[in-house]
């Protein structure tokens, strides 16, 4: 898309990292909602396939949290540097136009 059509439209202010973490909460509440169907069950055929799905989710999350990672977007051993890109990536979010 146009630069300045992005910035008119409010675009430039999702980054990769804002749309990865986005993406990467998704996932966590895929894993979390599979999670919770498979203990609500009633036959073994439909727990085999929320099993499966609920794998699937998991190795998603997983390559998520990878990429982010390896980009430096994401920092689960340095907590204050990663507090600091959550209020910055907040704040992001903020300033987006409705």
């Amino acid at each position: 898309m146009n630069p300045v059509l992005e910035y008119l439209m409010g675009f430039d202010k999702l980054t990769d990292e804002v749309i990865a973490m986005d993406y990467l909460l998704n996932a966590k509440t895929s894993v979390r909602n599979y999670a919770m169907a498979v203990t609500e069950c009633a036959t073994p055929e439909v727990q085999n396939v929320l099993t499966k799905q609920l794998e699937e989710a998991i190795d998603a999350h997983e390559m998520i949290m990878g990429y982010m990672m390896k980009r430096g977007f994401y920092q689960p051993y340095e907590l204050q540097d990663q507090i600091g890109r959550d209020l910055q990536n907040i704040q992001t979010a903020l300033n987006i136009p409705s």
